[in-house]
């Protein structure tokens, strides 16, 4: 029998998204400048979890326990206003997460847009975490998925085109135009095939750097973060966070409806 064309919804921020919805379905979540983007890249290095926390308190007040799980250590990453917090290990850079730093350790990570997203999807049955480093993997790991739902974080509750445009690339590459889809995925691949076919001129770290986030990014001196969010296809695997556990792990490496 041929595969049932999917549901796919987009929210452009995750204020827009109804989380009884996502109930049973395949959430993937999206904050390119820049938590998605470092979390993949904490991964990449040999991270062995990222465990996101809503709040500075929760990763503090966390971290002994998952030091005491995990005798490698246990780092505290994430940001305020952009900055790293007082008395973290680590702030929301990409480049800040090599193997020399984290690998084998777990991280305790809060943001001010992308863990809040992730918390809308805890209804979730499969949760994603999306960049542009790793577009492929993650449409790779959507193709047998049945419903979808991509939130985009935004910044402070408001739409950023990079997000924006990240949802559209995914939604494009599914190639499910005949799928019953919201006005928001709509929206959103309309926003990316527009950016895609001006991007010999305008190149998307150019893109990324006009947007909001990317104003935000430039403004705390991190212009090499926009370039590395900006690179297709870095990484080859799909980040998967467990939402029984709450936990990201790199090791999906099979599609998301398959069998474990």
């Amino acid at each position: 029998m041929p595969h049932p064309l999917p549901r796919l919804n987009v929210y452009l921020v995750p204020a827009l998204a109804d989380p009884q919805q996502m109930a049973g379905g395949t959430a993937v979540v999206i904050d390119v400048l820049r938590a998605t983007t470092s979390i993949v890249h904490a991964l990449a290095a040999g991270a062995k979890a990222v465990i996101p926390c809503l709040t500075v308190e929760q990763a503090r007040e966390a971290a002994p326990e998952v030091l005491a799980a995990n005798p490698a250590g246990c780092l505290l990453g994430g940001e305020r206003g952009g900055v790293r917090i007082e008395g973290f290990d680590l702030g929301n850079s990409p480049r800040e997460y090599t193997a020399n730093v984290v690998q084998g350790r777990s991280i305790l990570f809060t943001t001010t847009n992308g863990t809040k997203a992730m918390e809308s999807c805890r209804l979730a049955k499969q949760i994603l975490i999306a960049g542009f480093v790793n577009l492929s993997a993650v449409c790779r790991d959507l193709s047998e998925a049945e419903t979808i739902h991509i939130v985009c974080a935004g910044t402070e509750g408001e739409v950023t085109r990079e997000d924006v445009l990240l949802a559209g690339a995914i939604v494009d590459l599914l190639n499910i135009d005949e799928a019953e889809m919201n006005d928001q995925a709509q929206i959103a691949v309309d926003a990316w095939r527009t950016a895609q076919h001006g991007l010999t001129a305008v190149p998307l770290s150019e893109r990324l750097k006009a947007s909001r986030g990317g104003r935000n990014v430039l403004r705390i001196g991190m212009e090499d973060d926009i370039e590395i969010a900006a690179t297709l296809d870095l990484f080859d695997f799909a980040p998967r966070l467990d939402v029984g556990t709450w936990r990201i792990t790199g090791t999906n490496h099979h599609p998301i409806d398959a069998p474990p």
